[in-house]
């Protein structure tokens, strides 16, 4: 696993993310989920490669329960990007390392 991917829970969820000073790509995931780990190595590149621009955080849906309904989860994989303590980009599903790259760049 990458050591720039930090799992977060609940009670982290506030000041991970939401206060952070920079942007923050968050994964809604669980292991059980094919997709998810199909993405997994390709958000480890991402977090790698992008990691002075955002952070990379997990977050278990089946052990998250609170932000997960607070966030309207409803599927999953599902990333968003935060900035300045918001959400300002969602997208569900898994996809390659270049659309991902579009997709936290576009919110930038």
């Amino acid at each position: 696993m990458s050591e720039t991917i930090r799992h977060i829970t609940d009670s982290e969820f506030s000041d991970v993310v939401i206060k952070s000073d920079k942007p923050v790509l968050v994964d809604f995931w669980a292991e059980w989920c094919g997709p998810c780990q199909s993405i997994a190595p390709i958000l480890e590149e991402l977090a790698d490669e992008m990691a002075e621009t955002v952070s990379v955080v997990k977050v278990n849906v089946d052990e998250n329960r609170e932000i997960t309904g607070a966030m309207g989860i409803r599927s999953i994989p599902t990333l968003i990007v935060f900035k300045d303590g918001k959400a300002v980009a969602q997208q569900a599903g898994a996809a390659g390392l270049s659309q991902l790259k579009e997709f936290v760049n576009g919110a930038l």
